[in-house]
């Protein structure tokens, strides 16, 4: 039971589904940066892990948090997953088109929304699985429309698909830690646990990895501290506040941007059925977010009667 009072809970949730927004927009340049960077995937991800590690234990410093040998083991799991998921992604960016990874990731989503339906027994209406389906279609044709372009590889892709089952796992790990942990001091055990974990794994498929240029670095920083401790943070703190079934369609949206950007950045095409998808993906999102508030709303104004009465 929640200890806020009406009014408080409202706004918290507000700030909660405007900080998985802010996330959204830091997370869609995390590719962009390590496609632009020289670096192979997976020393990407080691390099990003660590420097993002250095970055959240200042933070707990200037906080004046602290962390302990428990806390980093109730956590530790979290680090391995998402190691797991950036090794992924960052490799799989390396070998197909950002709009491949990008929006074949946007089907965890679907999963986390049909798991919350199922296991935490959150509330999706049968127009929220409308909804749902037709944001699932816009991600579909845009994957279909950005195929077969000269970037474009179905390794890559196969890389992206097992990433939906990694981001999904994390999503939900840090949903159940978030309530017993802090934002920040959780998001510097997955960091220090995923940089633990992935430094071996580098070393025996790439050996010892060169020192990274300054373009190099210009990038790992930017993606440790934008869609790293910035965007990581936002999530983590609004599972407290947010239905994961609401978040996860806020994030449908982030591939959209990316696409964007890489077309903007990176000169990837951007074909019309990436166009005509990306709209359907924003109008299905943004249509059930709509709902959503509507049925809160109607909610706090009858629980708000009820007291009166």
């Amino acid at each position: 039971m929640s200890l806020l009072a009406p009014t408080d809970e409202r706004s918290a949730k507000r700030l909660g589904v405007a900080a998985v927004w802010v996330a959204m927009f830091a997370w869609a340049w995390g590719y962009i940066l390590v496609k632009w960077s020289t670096l192979d995937g997976l020393v990407f991800a080691m390099f990003r892990l660590w420097v993002g590690a250095a970055i959240s234990c200042v933070a707990m410093l200037l906080t004046g948090r602290r962390l302990s040998w428990d806390v980093f083991r109730a956590c530790a799991l979290g680090g391995v997953i998402f190691a797991a998921d950036i090794g992924l992604g960052f490799t799989a960016v390396k070998h197909t088109t950002i709009a491949d990874v990008t929006l074949i990731g946007a089907l965890a989503p679907v999963v986390i929304v049909i798991v919350s339906a199922w296991r935490l027994h959150e509330r999706v209406t049968p127009r929220d699985w409308v909804l749902v389906a037709a944001s699932l279609f816009g991600v579909i044709v845009v994957v279909i429309g950005s195929s077969g372009l000269p970037s474009w590889s179905r390794f890559g892709d196969l890389l992206a698909a097992c990433g939906i089952v990694t981001w999904s796992a994390y999503w939900f790990f840090s949903r159940i830690v978030r309530h017993r942990v802090d934002p920040i001091v959780y998001f510097a055990c997955v960091l220090i646990a995923g940089a633990v974990v992935m430094t071996p794994a580098v070393l025996l498929t790439s050996g010892v990895p060169a020192w990274p240029s300054a373009q190099g670095w210009a990038a790992i920083w930017g993606c440790a501290l934008v869609p790293g401790f910035i965007g990581h943070t936002l999530v983590i703190w609004s599972h407290g506040h947010v239905e994961s079934w609401r978040s996860a369609l806020i994030t449908q949206s982030q591939p959209v941007i990316a696409v964007v950007l890489a077309w903007i950045v990176l000169a990837e095409p951007i074909t019309p059925l990436v166009v005509a998808g990306g709209a359907i993906v924003v109008a299905a999102t943004g249509a059930v977010l709509v709902s959503a508030a509507r049925r809160d709303a109607r909610s706090e104004k009858d629980g708000a009667s009820a007291v009166e009465y």
